[in-house]
């Protein structure tokens, strides 16, 4: 049943819409073209869809268009270039140089631009050593930008004829992935698990949650079509997603000392049930997202009340059971939320609700400036991109040598379009293409072959280049493994229709993917390598503001001041960002040589204690959020300064020449003047608070071995690096 759900949710998906889309856009072109005697132009169409198809990715339609026209402009651009200066090898090792380091730089200006430096790229390698004369270069040229616009044309007709299909499906992906993560607390509560993987997976799932909410957010809210005057459809998915962002802050919410809690409790039994109604609950988020990734009226298939009332039963037996009702009441405020959620979907309700602070949902999203200060600026060995792209321009002339000096065949240039997709600017996700490609292409290039070699029926070949195509357009953003796996074959029968297509080939393909694979590895190890250590702890100082900014709205509603949701909101962002960024920088170091890894278990420690800060955090602005009664005791502000202090100690200690200075906040908390009455809210305060002191005192211990690296660091200048 699970299996199946899965093939109907990746059929569903927006990667298999992807790879449809991709697929007609190909394929089309040379099918019809065929048919009418011209398969070589529709092949030279087909590839200028293919590139035009790189820059292609999810976001908003304004986005996409502007991608797609740069990557036909440069796409001819580079076209007539090479076709003209085919015949001067030295011409053509100065082109390849210089556009490799060009258009890798489009790394600064975020995914999609390098997205397009990469697809033009790939038609400059295509076009080496072709043999033009001027008018077969501009017809084969015009087939390109025909190309091109055909592909455009195809995806802006999509977008225009299913708006909304985007978001649903990045929202219900994102759904999902929340599901998985409180899947992982409710194991928390099962006394069998083991709690350090667990807490380990639940780190790593929550890398995956934040990058999937920054997806959302680019598409709902820099979309005009969803921002400005909202249809109904537009306005259920905002307030969907700015729901499930709260449900997830609820999530993190219900973080307390569960090794206690397993000493405690875990011989009552009362454990068990809170592990099975959080399943349950975690199962009814991934139905949500499952109706909404198909476009199908979500419904509630499950009551939590009966759960909830014998799950208070349980607890109300248990002795000091404090701690538990608290749990329970988190529990609560995340079915209402569910409830909240599904009521959405009914037009009766969705009208009388409305968007708080619409104005300000595009702060929730960066822009990216294309400024050409930022690419000077970059000019410098201080930037890692630019490192990246000067490895790219050398490694890719020294593949270009290296084929011409090896009796490769005449189809060699897969040695540089293996430099140029393997080749990536850190050096762990080069080490994982290649082993990624050099799987994918082995496996696929034999299963290629054997079709080659048995299947002559042509009608046969174009069913299984059809499937092999369609999966490797739809993996390619999902499993870059499987995707190689059914590009390989995908491009072995492409060749064969044009006569090309032998074991030979396939052998060709496999030694020229080892030897390109082969100079990336080695280049990414000795030629400007970039390690993630000198990094992190840029990316702890980050974590560490953005925590100490989370705190503060604690500070600010104990004193009184009433909390501002859109700047919460931004600060919560910000927090989940960092968070993300922090995790995703550790796990890369994790694959790197031993010698280039530095204070792992320092920073393990670090990211671990910090999402128990973020936990308490929340819990403690779940409480203080809904206490309108301000029960604010003396000893609550003493521990919320001492926290505050103890972090920004933390963040002096991690500050590096390159860092700007961070200035404690401005705060004014009055000293309560008479201590009030304690009930049960101003005790769960005071005990929240205990947690956050502890914990960022230990915070601050894991830092102190960075302090005497830091007494060797020059103090900062008056310019700071960008």
């Amino acid at each position: 049943m699970k299996q199946t759900r899965e093939i109907k949710n990746f059929i569903f998906s927006q990667y298999f819409s992807d790879g449809l889309r991709i697929s007609a856009g190909v394929l089309l072109p040379p099918l019809l073209l065929s048919q009418l005697g011209h398969l070589e132009t529709g092949i030279a169409v087909s590839m200028g869809a293919i590139t035009t198809s790189i820059p292609d990715n999810p976001g908003p339609v304004v986005h996409k268009r502007n991608g797609m026209l740069f990557s036909i402009l440069f796409m001819v651009v580079v076209s007539l270039l090479t076709g003209f200066i085919n015949d001067y090898p030295v011409l053509l090792v100065i082109e390849i140089f210089l556009f490799c380091f060009f258009f890798s730089m489009f790394n600064i200006y975020g995914n999609r631009a390098a997205a397009i430096g990469t697809g033009v790229l790939i038609v400059m390698i295509v076009n080496i050593d072709r043999d033009f004369t001027t008018g077969s270069l501009l017809e084969y040229t015009g087939f390109l930008l025909a190309g091109g616009i055909w592909y455009m044309a195809l995806s802006l007709a999509v977008s225009q004829f299913r708006p909304y299909r985007i978001a649903q499906h990045t929202l219900g992906e994102c759904i999902e992935k929340i599901s998985e993560y409180l899947q992982l607390k409710a194991d928390f509560y099962d006394t069998d698990s083991d709690f350090d993987e667990t807490y380990k997976k639940l780190i790593d799932q929550q890398i995956i949650v934040h990058q999937q909410q920054d997806s959302v957010r680019e598409i709902l809210f820099k979309n005009r079509l969803l921002t400005k005057d909202p249809t109904n459809t537009a306005r259920l998915l905002i307030l969907v997603f700015l729901d499930v962002i709260d449900l997830f802050e609820q999530t993190m919410a219900t973080h307390y000392d569960y090794r206690s809690i397993r000493s405690s409790y875990g011989h009552t039994g009362v454990l068990k049930e809170f592990h099975k109604v959080l399943v349950n609950i975690a199962r009814q988020l991934e139905d949500l997202g499952y109706d909404i990734n198909a476009n199908e009226r979500p419904r509630l298939r499950q009551d939590f009340q009966p759960q909830l009332e014998h799950l208070k039963t349980s607890i109300d037996q248990v002795e000091n059971n404090f701690v538990l009702k608290k749990i329970l009441i988190n529990v609560r405020n995340i079915v209402n939320r569910i409830n909240t959620i599904y009521s959405y979907f009914s037009h009766n309700k969705l009208d009388t609700v409305r968007i708080s602070n619409e104005k300000d949902l595009g702060r929730f999203v960066s822009s990216q400036i294309l400024d050409p200060k930022q690419f000077i600026e970059n000019i410098s060995f201080k930037s890692g991109i630019f490192r990246h792209s000067l490895r790219v321009a050398i490694v890719a002339v020294t593949g270009y040598l290296v084929s011409k000096m090896l009796p490769l065949g005449h189809h060699s240039y897969w040695i540089l379009l293996t430099i140029l997709v393997l080749l990536k600017p850190g050096f762990s996700l080069t080490k994982r293409r290649n082993y990624e490609r050099l799987v994918g292409t082995l496996i696929g290039g034999i299963a290629g072959a054997l079709i080659v070699y048995y299947v002559h029926d042509h009608t046969i070949r174009l069913i299984f280049l059809l499937i092999f195509m369609l999966g490797a357009y739809s993996f390619q953003r999902l499993n870059y493994v499987v995707s190689v796996l059914f590009m390989t074959p995908y491009i072995l029968l492409m060749f064969s229709f044009i006569g090309f297509g032998d074991i030979s080939l396939a052998k060709e393909r496999i030694l020229d993917t080892f030897i390109g694979s082969f100079i990336a590895f080695i280049a990414s190890y000795f030629l400007f390598p970039s390690w993630e250590y000198p990094q992190l702890k840029s990316l702890m100082r980050k974590q560490l503001i953005a925590n100490y900014h989370y705190l503060l709205k604690v500070a600010e509603g104990l004193a009184g001041k009433s909390l501002n949701m859109t700047e919460y909101k931004l600060v919560r962002k910000e927090l989940y960002v960092s968070s993300a960024n922090l995790a995703s920088a550790y796990q890369r170091m994790l694959t790197e040589p031993k010698s280039k890894q530095k204070y792992v278990r320092e920073t393990s420690k670090f990211i671990v204690l910090n999402h128990m800060l973020s936990s308490y955090i929340a819990t403690l602005i779940s409480t203080v959020r809904y206490d309108e009664a301000r029960h604010t005791q003396p000893n609550h502000i003493r521990a919320v300064r001492k926290a505050l202090y103890q972090i920004y100690e933390a963040i002096t200690i991690l500050k590096t020449s390159e860092d700007d200075d961070f200035k404690e906040a401005d705060l004014h908390i009055p000293d309560a003047s008479a201590k009030l009455p304690e009930n049960t809210d101003s005790k769960l305060i005071a005990e929240q608070l205990d947690f956050v002191n502890k914990t960022a005192g230990d915070l601050l211990k894991t830092v102190m071995p960075f302090k005497e690296e830091n007494q060797s660091i020059p103090a900062p200048s008056a310019e700071t690096g960008g």
